[in-house]
């Protein structure tokens, strides 16, 4: 038999529920009123709640087809879920950065290492270099002494005096005329400095002519 005061008593909750924007949602649930023109997408997507998951709780068989003031209920747990899953990629993000600058700062590191080592080699290179060059000048210098006048500072030679056996115009413009030997070695090599530049170059002089 048709109940007239069941069918008011429906239609009013109906109406109040699309009043209402036809949705309540507790804690945990949420109760919703089918409007038109609503899909289980459509809610699903304006939940954050599967269509799978709606179906299962209001024993819904065919997902395509639902009806206008048709109630749904169905927990909204989803919510949290995807929090948590963005607070996860958010730290995985953040994990990722810090390894990413750990990486560069040890690419830097290793490149300031690199140019320290490289720095520290030219150093030595070039120290090496200074020391090899300086004895040959002393073993230059020593085998024009011995050439000249076997190490004796009071070695004559007519004019020519001393350990470099300087003339006496060079003697007069470098020294050399005592016979204290640094006085003639500093005399011999400002004599050799200005005119062959190097005790290296004197002696190849010497060698080629037989005097420097």
């Amino acid at each position: 038999m048709f109940n007239i005061k069941k069918t008011l008593t429906i239609a009013a909750g109906v109406a109040g529920a699309l009043a209402f924007g036809g949705a309540h949602a507790s804690a945990d649930t949420t109760d919703y009123v089918v409007q038109s023109g609503d899909t289980l997408n459509k809610i699903s997507a304006k939940y954050n709640v599967s269509v799978d998951k709606i179906a299962a709780q209001n024993n819904i068989s065919n997902v395509n087809w639902i009806v206008t003031g048709q109630h749904l209920s169905f927990a909204t747990d989803d919510t949290t879920s995807t929090q948590t899953a963005s607070t996860t990629t958010a730290a995985a993000d953040t994990s990722s950065t810090t390894q990413a600058a750990s990486t560069t700062s040890s690419t830097d590191n290793t490149a300031s290492t690199s140019t320290q080592t490289a720095s520290t080699t030219t150093a030595a290179t070039s120290s090496t270099t200074t020391s090899s060059s300086s004895s040959s000048e002393t073993a230059a210098l020593n085998a024009l002494i011995a050439r000249e006048s076997s190490g004796n500072v009071n070695a004559t030679n007519s004019q020519y005096y001393g350990l470099g056996q300087l003339s006496a115009q060079a003697r007069s413009i470098y020294g050399g005329n005592t016979a204290d030997y640094n006085d003639q070695l500093n005399a011999m090599k400002a004599y050799i400095a200005t005119r062959y530049g190097t005790a290296v170059n004197a002696l190849a002089h010497s060698n080629s002519t037989g005097w420097y």
